[in-house]
């Protein structure tokens, strides 16, 4: 399959590059420079509507991106980028990282400060009505499209510093002193905006059409998914009630800035605006994606085993470009012939190519995302009776049955055998198989060998894994123009479904609705579904934890964190589900890839340092800067 001739040219794609605040204040013009100008003609105003596009994140950049914020990935010391060194504890006040509130460069790939985007925002609302050669329609969805925006940005913005001020429209360059040093909002406040604004875009917008040139505009189906998910952060732990962490977390007047008293209701609110987001989806034709093209020739003669089929099923889902499952990707792509990409970092190399332009092979898989794949039978490796936990670590020989995913008669660690079809589609191994660079690679990654650490490279995957999910299968390393093009997932069908079954068993625990959301992801996984794996006992260490709402609050969130993993969701899930003592404050680790022979290969050694403070480490430090030119902010606590 050729996807490079099937990738849809978008709108966006060839202009949302990052913008520096010099460059936004050449499109939003200064004293110097009258609004009429750029609000004359359609054409010229489209600079303000792309620009606002334009600070919408840049998880497609390695440096940029919050997929290494969390301990999903480490990659060698010499290379961490920001995001790695604020998950080590790195962060400061002086001069943040990964920061959206003032915005940071990136080797390539920055991201421009939000209050930016938001006034880019007001400033096309406050003055598009003077464009003359535009219909009112067209004037009302540019309205609606960056009302969107400007409301996401909000919720960016709160997702990482918790209550923020609200910005609805642009201060008078006449304003006093006073009127500029807005005040922080309650997080209630905050996300009542928010899903106001998005409700006051949704009727001005297009319904979703696939296969037209303006794929990753904001449609209908984009902003009730996006209000679905601002209920869920809503109503989860690290906002809603939250006594813990911020009982003395107030403003000057008193008022607690995170609501002290536990609203169960959020999350029926939740629940009702995913249902409508996934019912819109789908009548505007998503659809969970399948693989449906002919096997390559590597491949054919295996096209009939499901177990391939679930994995062409689920690497698809992700590179696909604007597959039926994509409900927003944002539409400068995950390559474009650029050093920053982060299939780049993931792809790896090819020893026999006389040029690895492309492929870095840095961004490695932790071992705890290797544990946490569910096994064959559809359960956690610690849950399943037939998987021997206690030796997960040894090393056995792979068994003809298991050549669909390693090589028979080789040897490699048990936990990489018997696990579900997500595993091999997203995680390379010692004697595993890759499908990559358009042909089958048998993979030996022990050091010296032939896809293992060489010498005298600082290019190598520190835990012995290496990451396929986010590396189009048919891509080729020696130039970043031989890369497939796919735009980055901002929101999946998946993720909905998962929503779905997260806040209705956080309302009203388990019920056949609950089970329904979670199968179909478990479907196209390939595994057996939530009733019949835990009502097994011949495999299900606890049998039937799914018929409580605790126990099957651990199943849902087992299945986001494998479903949507290296996604750039975990970071933010492990927080506001207040769990990151739990997860941020172990070290990552992997295998001994400094060694040569099988024994030593197989030993686990710790590569990368996490730290995590409560409550300080739960939201980012607005910088001291940003505090002197605002009197009236009140920092984070721990800050």
């Amino acid at each position: 399959m050729n996807i490079k001739n099937r990738y849809i040219a978008t709108l966006l794609g060839s202009i949302l590059l990052f913008t520096s605040c010099e460059e936004y204040l050449d499109i939003v013009p200064d004293g110097t420079q009258e609004l009429s100008l750029l609000f004359n003609r359609k054409e010229t105003a489209y600079k303000a509507l792309a620009n606002t596009y334009s600070y919408l994140p840049q998880n497609d950049g390695t440096y940029a991106s919050y997929v290494l914020a969390s301990d999903e990935v480490a990659v060698p010391v010499p290379k961490e980028p920001n995001a790695i060194k604020l998950m080590k504890g790195q962060q400061n006040v002086s001069s943040p990282l990964m920061g959206y509130w003032s915005g940071f460069s990136a080797n390539g790939r920055g991201q421009g400060s939000l209050w930016e985007g938001i006034r880019s925002a007001n400033t096309l609302i406050q003055n598009i009505d003077l464009v003359v050669d535009m219909t009112q329609e067209e004037k009302n969805q540019w309205k609606a499209e960056v009302k969107f925006l400007k409301a996401y940005f909000h919720f960016l913005l709160v997702s990482n510093y918790g209550p923020i001020p609200i910005v609805d429209e642009n201060l008078p360059i006449t304003a006093s002193d006073q009127e500029v040093r807005l005040d922080r909002k309650t997080v209630d406040e905050c996300f009542s905006y928010i899903v106001e604004t998005i409700d006051a875009a949704i009727s001005d917008l297009p319904e979703r059409v696939l296969g037209n040139n303006d794929l990753g505009r904001i449609d209908q189906v984009i902003a009730k998914s996006i209000k679905a998910k601002v209920l869920l952060y809503s109503a989860s732990p690290l906002f809603n009630g939250n006594t813990s962490l911020y009982s003395n977390f107030i403003n000057t007047n008193g008022e607690h800035f995170f609501n002290q008293t536990y609203e169960n209701s959020k999350w029926d609110l939740a629940a009702k605006a995913t249902k409508e987001a996934i019912e819109a989806a789908i009548a505007q034709g998503a659809s969970m994606y399948h693989y449906t093209e002919t096997m390559p020739d590597y491949d054919k003669n295996n096209s009939q085993y499901e177990f391939i089929r679930n994995q062409y099923d689920n690497r698809y889902a992700i590179t696909d470009p604007w597959n039926s499952e994509l409900l927003w990707g944002n539409s400068s792509p995950v390559n474009n012939g650029q050093y920053w990409q982060i299939q780049s970092t993931a792809m790896m190399k090819d020893p026999s190519s006389s040029s690895v332009e492309a492929a870095w092979q840095w961004l490695a898989p932790s071992l705890r995302m290797a544990e946490t794949y569910y096994t064959k039978n559809g359960l956690p490796i610690d849950e399943d009776l037939s998987f021997a936990y206690s030796e997960r670590h040894d090393i056995a020989t792979i068994a003809f049955n298991q050549r669909f995913y390693a090589q028979f008669a080789n040897r490699t660690a048990k936990l990489n055998l018997n696990r579900e079809p997500r595993f091999y589609a997203s995680l390379g191994f010692d004697r595993g198989l890759n499908r990559t660079w358009g042909s089958l690679w048998k993979l030996k990654m022990r050091k010296g060998e032939t896809h293992g650490r060489r010498a005298n490279t600082g290019d190598y995957l520190v835990t012995g894994y290496a990451l396929k999910k986010l590396v189009h299968q048919d891509s080729e390393g020696d130039a970043y123009n031989k890369a497939i093009t796919y735009p980055w997932p901002m929101i999946r069908l998946s993720e909905l479904y998962l929503m779905y079954a997260e806040s209705l068993n956080e309302y009203s625990g388990p019920s056949i609705e609950v089970y329904d959301a979670l199968n179909i992801i478990r479907d196209r996984a390939g595994i057996p579904s939530v009733q019949d794996a835990w009502s097994n006992s011949v495999f299900a260490a606890t049998p039937n934890k799914h018929t409580s709402q605790e126990g099957l609050r651990e199943i849902i969130q087992q299945e986001r964190m494998i479903e949507l993993a290296f996604e750039g969701h975990r970071y933010y899930d492990i927080r506001r589900w207040k769990l990151a003592e739990q997860y941020f404050t172990t070290p990552i680790k992997g295998w001994s890839v400094d060694e040569d022979s099988e024994a030593n290969y197989y030993q686990i050694m710790e590569v990368s340092q996490r730290s995590f403070r409560s409550p300080r480490d739960y939201f980012q430090p607005i910088s001291f800067t940003e505090l002197s030119r605002n009197p009236n902010l009140i920092q984070n606590p721990g800050w």
